[in-house]
């Protein structure tokens, strides 16, 4: 197992590694099956354990899943028990007033389709996607109740909850018996809210913690300092989250932390990587490697030493 680090999530015995492999893009329709497979080898070789998935996760929605099903299946039935598994239920899938949101209909109905495009009898977490504004709380937290005690799911995590509702979610989910295992939210060098919301928070609460894009769409690559890449998230027309004029907004700072990087001698991906390790309340960092190559960049960020204190201090700079 290289030298990959696990850590627990809160008080449950569960230990995630540092660097957990995200398939929203890349295991969708179009992509290719040996390129997957092999992405999935090289991330166990790594001891990268964790898979985390999503109902909606492709293009198109539920083909991430599929694609993933198959190769488990085929590939790695034998190793499930080495793996954990998540997906999530709570954007929309399908039409009409069933296909969307929280209610207890969407969630179980999401959870059972995911369970069939993955062939699988569970899944090692099964997560609330986002919050309903129009469904009680007690209603959406009774769903992820009954998706454990069904034994569809091992645990219920919660994903991009404002703090609030996450307190009370969880609060609901001790009442029930089923902790809330995992908070999803975002975290990177161009997005801190997190900081004083959902990371105060998951300590309060002793959850364990995930977080997602923490290199802003591959912007925190350096991929984008050069110009514009045409196979790349923000030249795609049908990026959703990143696009031309989101780099421009950001690439002063972004040139800033490639410096930094230069400086301090490793990559900006690297120096991403390790500042959001450097928090004891992050369990896991979500990535979402193209190549097996990416992979084992993102891989080795896990285990190293804790960035000089001068090297977060013009982190720190750069935000101010």
């Amino acid at each position: 197992m290289a030298d990959m680090q696990y850590r627990r999530c809160g008080k449950s015995g569960v230990l995630l590694p540092e660097i957990s492999l995200g398939l929203w893009h890349n295991f969708g329709g179009g992509a290719d099956t040996e390129t997957c497979r092999a992405m999935i080898a090289k991330a166990m070789e790594l001891g990268i354990c964790h898979f985390d998935l999503a109902d909606n996760y492709g293009p198109p929605p539920g083909s991430a899943e599929e694609c993933f099903g198959r190769l488990l299946k085929n590939d790695f039935a034998a190793r499930r028990d080495e793996m954990f598994i998540s997906t999530k239920a709570g954007h929309l899938m399908w039409p009409g007033p069933y296909g969307d949101w929280g209610s207890r209909k969407h969630l179980l109905a999401g959870l059972d389709q995911s369970l069939r495009r993955l062939q699988l009898d569970y899944v090692d977490v099964f997560y609330s996607h986002r919050p309903d504004p129009n469904t009680p709380l007690e209603e959406t937290i009774g769903a992820l109740v009954h998706a454990v005690r069904s034994g569809k799911a091992l645990y219920a995590g919660l994903s991009k909850y404002p703090p609030s509702q996450f307190n009370r979610a969880c609060e609901m989910l001790r009442e029930e018996k089923v902790p809330c295992l995992l908070h999803q939210f975002r975290y990177n060098l161009l997005d801190r809210a997190c900081e004083k919301a959902q990371l105060p928070d998951v300590e309060e609460q002793q959850t364990g913690s995930i977080v997602f894009s923490p290199l802003a769409q591959g912007m925190l690559t350096g991929k984008y300092l050069n110009g514009m890449p045409t196979v790349s998230r923000a030249a795609d027309e049908s990026s959703v989250f990143l696009d031309a004029n989101k780099v421009e907004a950001d690439a002063v700072r972004v040139a800033e932390y490639q410096k930094i990087a230069t400086e301090a001698g490793m990559s900006l991906t690297q120096l991403a990587l390790r500042w959001l390790l450097r928090r004891d309340e992050i369990t896991s960092v979500l990535i979402g490697a193209r190549t097996v190559e990416q992979l084992e960049q993102c891989a080795s960020a896990s285990g190293q030493e804790a960035l000089p204190d001068d090297v977060l201090a013009a982190i720190d700079a750069v935000q101010a």
